[in-house]
């Protein structure tokens, strides 16, 4: 298509200034295809991406990266901002393993100033950048690029407030494309919709113009954000306006490929496709942990009209968007607002309801003070429904959920679950939704697991009972969630050199079996095995209760996660760490 091309030829921001603006629209057309041939067959975010192609060509064509500092919120906008700036020739790598990141990577070129993978951060990071400009004199810009859900926010608000009291020169510009992952919810987005609307019949726009002028800022817009010349003069122009600007550019999501542009929340982060159809080539019907937390949901919610589902603008993503049709009067969406949502889900439960949070172990993190200090300290019983913990595969560090055991389980009155299988997260949902004790996490895993048969009948599991698999008195292995299958392979080739190892199944972190750890450490070496960060984690609870039980003699091997972990393929990941049958057995087998 492209015979002459000229992405080619781009080995940075410098080679695009080259270019006559008459040849842009060219290059982004160029870009769209690189965009769409590789998500296609990488999977990756493409929605999001095909709806910054011109802003991130203006971008680079009007302010001189990485001298002036461009500030993405959410590296997973930004695909084109790697390829015109020197990764073009890598891009094909993109979210593989050893390959280019799929969000923003200060390691990975001097044009990515600062890592980002969850929304908020691009205000507060460039107002930091800026004064940093100001105390050491010197000249450089400075922009911020907010969008996809960041004015759900509540960090987004605390640095546009913190610029709009200061008289720093930095440009904010607000990529209002009318979703986050999905469409995005509240009064905000509800204004910007009802604005959109007024621009497009020709009237003024001066109500959000008035908002952010008393803000502090000197309001540009709505600009077409798919018209480079456009946009352009008006980067041009904001660079000779002094003090804090927001530009507000309206873009569309998907623009470029037919099936994104058709359902944009479907293709924001995406498995590989066939480009013909927009089909993902996974197996669709295969049962995965968040399909079975959302038939479970709405099972429950049939028999018991006091349970409440809630999240974080992942619908979709959690498995909870089947319930939003169900039951729309008893589903909230708070937007990319965690932190209200579970406060929110607090206060409904002091009322009676049986509020379900359900959120990615990655995005929980960041309400860490609302479990700790609004719900746990006051004894609340918030179910929280932990999606994709451990290890998530090509999303990389930003996003794996290898956390969650560690910054819960020091948490007072917190109880921690991790089921085995599919069937056992059901048993254990249904388990939650009759504690009332105070507040209560289930942790599954992204994807599918063994595929197991599923209980008709819903049955209440003791909470801190572990479930023995296996007899052996050479060792045990203590396994929790995802590993504990990799354990009972491990204990069955570990057979084959006449080692019998005792599997438990401890199902609970918090609280743990003290009785499968005391019969555990009779056979006088135990190993841990958990898809989550080993400081403070399962392996941590285990040695502390051994320490408890003073009990002295016994060798403990730990196996889990010891840092930040890049992208890449789940198992090939799992490989590489040891959580495998095979790295289990390699541990036992070294210590016995």
């Amino acid at each position: 298509m492209f015979k002459k091309s000229l992405l080619k030829k781009i080995k940075g921001p410098k080679n695009l200034k080259k270019l006559p603006i008459t040849q842009l629209k060219k290059l982004s057309e160029e870009i769209r295809t690189v965009l769409i041939k590789t998500v296609a067959k990488n999977g990756g975010h493409l929605a999001p991406n095909l709806g910054t192609v011109e802003l991130t060509i203006a971008l680079h064509y009007s302010y001189n990266s990485p001298e002036d500092k461009i500030v993405w919120d959410v590296g997973h906008q930004a695909y084109t901002h790697k390829l015109l700036t020197g990764r073009y020739e890598k891009f094909s790598t993109l979210r593989l393993k050893d390959g280019l990141s799929g969000y923003l990577k200060r390691e990975e070129s001097e044009h990515d100033c600062y890592g980002a993978g969850h929304v908020g951060t691009a205000v507060s990071a460039a107002l930091g950048f800026a004064q940093a400009r100001d105390l050491k004199k010197e000249k450089n810009h400075v922009v911020a690029i907010i969008g996809d859900g960041s004015l759900t926010n509540g960090l987004t608000f605390e640095g546009i407030n913190n610029v709009g009291s200061t008289e720093t020169d930095l440009t904010v510009i607000l990529n209002d494309n009318k979703f986050s992952i999905s469409k995005n919810t509240g009064g905000i987005a509800n204004y910007l919709e009802k604005l959109s609307s007024i621009h497009m019949n020709g009237e003024p726009h001066t109500d959000i113009e008035s908002i952010f002028h008393s803000l502090g800022f000197k309001y540009f817009g709505p600009i077409d954000g798919h018209d480079i010349k456009q946009l352009i003069d008006v980067f041009n122009l904001a660079q000779e306006t002094p003090g804090p600007k927001l530009i507000h550019i309206e873009t569309k999501k998907g623009l470029g490929y037919y099936y994104s542009e058709h359902n944009p929340p479907a293709f924001h982060s995406t498995s590989p496709f066939i480009l013909e159809s927009g089909k993902t080539s996974k197996d669709t019907k295969k049962l995965t942990y968040t399909k079975v937390f959302g038939n479970t949901l709405i099972k429950l919610a049939k028999k018991d009209k006091k349970i409440i589902a809630i999240t974080a603008a992942m619908p979709a993503g959690t498995g909870i968007d089947k319930f939003a049709l169900e039951f729309p009067e008893r589903f909230f969406d708070t937007g990319i607002a965690e932190e209200h949502a579970v406060v929110f889900a607090s206060a409904l439960a002091l009322e009676g309801f049986k509020p379900v949070v359900a959120i990615y172990s990655t995005f929980l993190q960041r309400s860490y003070d609302q479990i700790l200090h609004d719900v746990a300290l006051q004894k609340i019983p918030v179910i929280f429904a932990i999606d994709r913990a451990g290890l998530v595969g090509s999303d990389g560090p930003t996003h794996h959920g290898a956390f969650d055991l560690s910054y819960l389980r020091n948490i007072p009155h917190m109880i921690i679950l991790a089921p085995k299988d599919e069937n056992e997260l059901q048993h254990m949902l249904y388990t939650a939704t009759q504690y009332t004790e105070g507040p209560i996490a289930i942790r599954y895993p992204r994807g599918t697991g063994i595929g197991s048969a599923m209980n008709r009948t819903l049955e209440k599991l003791e909470i801190g009972k572990a479930e023995k698999l296996r007899r052996g008195n050479n060792a045990a292995i203590l396994a929790i969630g995802s590993m504990v299958y990799p354990a009972i392979e491990a204990s069955n080739l570990l057979k084959k050199n006449d080692i019998h190892a005792t599997v438990y199944n401890a199902r609970s972190v918090k609280p743990i079996d003290s009785e499968m750890v005391k019969n555990a450490a009779k056979t006088g070496k135990i190993i841990t095995v958990e898809e989550n960060i080993l400081d403070g984690g399962f392996g941590s609870a285990i040695l502390e209760e051994l320490q408890k039980q003073n009990i002295q003699d016994t060798q403990v091997v730990r196996i889990g996660i010891e840092d930040f972990i890049e992208h890449g393929e789940i198992n090939e990941l799992r490989e590489k760490y040891g959580l495998t049958a095979n790295g289990i057995c390699k541990k036992v087998l070294e210590i016995i």
